[in-house]
C-alpha cells in the first residue's frame, strides 16, 4: 500500500475506532443493548432448546464443572471466614425467628410434614429393631427394676426400716454365697431378653398412638410459641467459630467426595433428560418464561451491572484495544487495498 493509501486507511480506522467508542457509552450503550436484547428475544421464540444444546453438551458441561473440577482448598477456608462474618454481624442480635420464618410458613412446613405418615411410621420401627435403642430399654428397664427392689417399692416407702433391712440382707446374702448379686443380675437380665420383644413392640405401638398428627402438631406449635420471638444470636448459642469452620470443612470434603458418586451423576442425569423432555422441541423463550426471565429482567441486570463494568473497561482502555484489535486487521487487509486503489 502507498503511503497516501496508508495514511487514509489509518485515518479511516481512526474514525471508525471513535465511532465505536461513543457508541459503546451512556445512552448509546443502552439503546444498543436493549436493541439487541429485543433482537435477541425475537429470534428465542423460534429457535428451541434442542437447535441450542442437546442433553450431551448438557451433561458435559456439568461433568466438566460440577463433577470433576478441582476445587482449590482456599474455598472452604474462604465460606468458613464469610460464615463467621456472618454469625457475628450485629443483625443476628437483631433478628428474631419470627421475623424470617411467619408462623403462617411454619404451620405450612409442619402440616406438610405431617402428610408424611409412613415415613414417620417407618422411621419410628427403624428406631425401635435399632441394637442401640434395645440396649437402652434393657438398661432403663434393668435399673429401674433394681432401684424400686431396695428403695422405691411401696414397703421400704411405707415401713422405717424395711429398705435398710433388705440392703443389709443383701449384703449378708452375697458373703454367705458369694456370687449370688452377679447370679440374680444375669437371669434378671435374661428375663428382659426374653421380653425385651414384646416391651419393644408395646413402646412401638404406644409412640405410633401418642404421636397422633393432633398431638405433633400441638407439640411443635408449642415449641414455635416459644422460639419464634428469640433472636438467631441466642438459637445458635454454643456454636462457636471454630466449630462452625470444622462444620464447613467438613461439608466441603462431603460435597468433593458425593459430586463424583454415581448416584450425584445419575440425579443430575434425570433433571436434564427432563428438562430436554419438556422443552426440547419448545420455543427459548418458554424455558426462559417460566424461569421467570423476561426482557426488562435482562435489562434491568444490564443497567444495573453490565454497563457499569464496560465503563470500567472503557477508563481503562480495554475497549478502546479492543475495537482496535477488531478492525485494524480489516483496514491492513487486501480487500481494504483493493478498495482504497480503486478510490484514488
Amino acid at each position: 500500500m502507498t503511503k497516501g493509501r496508508s495514511d487514509l486507511a489509518t485515518e479511516l480506522l481512526e474514525q471508525h475506532v471513535k465511532h465505536e467508542l461513543a457508541s459503546l457509552k451512556g445512552a448509546k450503550l443502552h439503546r444498543f443493548l436493549e436493541q439487541e436484547v429485543t433482537e435477541l428475544w425475537s429470534y428465542a421464540g423460534k429457535i428451541t432448546l434442542n437447535r441450542i444444546t442437546s442433553e450431551a453438551q448438557v451433561m458435559g458441561v456439568i461433568q466438566r464443572i460440577v463433577m470433576n473440577m478441582e476445587l482449590d482448598p482456599g474455598i472452604p477456608r474462604l465460606a468458613a471466614d464469610m460464615a463467621t462474618e456472618v454469625l457475628n454481624a450485629s443483625v443476628q442480635s437483631q433478628t428474631t425467628l419470627g421475623e424470617i420464618i411467619t408462623r403462617e410458613q411454619a404451620t405450612g412446613f409442619l402440616e406438610e410434614a405431617l402428610e408424611l405418615r409412613h415415613q414417620r411410621e417407618r422411621i419410628i420401627s427403624e428406631i425401635m429393631a435399632h441394637p442401640v435403642y434395645q440396649e437402652l430399654v434393657s438398661n432403663v428397664v434393668y435399673h429401674g427394676l433394681v432401684n424400686y427392689l431396695y428403695e422405691d417399692n411401696l414397703i421400704t416407702k411405707s415401713v422405717p426400716g424395711v429398705g435398710s433391712m433388705m440392703k443389709f440382707g443383701k449384703r449378708m446374702a452375697n458373703r454367705a454365697v458369694p456370687g449370688l448379686d452377679e447370679t440374680f443380675e444375669r437371669r434378671l437380665k435374661a428375663w428382659l431378653s426374653d421380653s425385651l420383644p414384646g416391651l419393644i413392640s408395646r413402646s412401638e405401638q404406644f409412640l405410633h398412638e401418642a404421636l397422633s398428627d393432633e398431638e405433633l402438631r400441638s407439640s411443635v406449635m408449642a415449641a414455635w410459641e416459644a422460639l419464634e420471638g428469640r433472636t438467631i444470636e441466642e438459637l445458635r448459642e454454643g456454636l462457636g467459630d471454630v466449630e462452625l469452620q470444622e462444620f464447613l470443612v467438613s461439608g466441603f470434603e462431603f460435597w468433593q467426595q458425593f459430586r463424583k458418586t454415581d448416584y450425584f451423576e445419575g440425579c443430575a442425569r434425570a433433571v436434564v433428560s427432563h428438562l430436554f423432555a419438556q422443552y426440547g422441541e419448545r420455543p427459548l423463550t418458554d424455558l426462559l418464561g417460566d424461569m421467570g426471565v423476561s426482557t426488562e429482567v435482562v435489562m434491568t441486570e444490564m443497567d444495573a451491572y453490565a454497563i457499569p463494568v464496560i465503563d470500567v473497561l472503557r477508563e481503562e482502555g480495554y475497549v478502546e484495544a479492543l475495537v482496535r484489535r477488531r478492525l485494524a486487521p480489516f483496514y491492513t487487509s487486501a480487500a481494504a487495498r483493493k478498495i482504497l486503489r480503486q478510490e484514488a
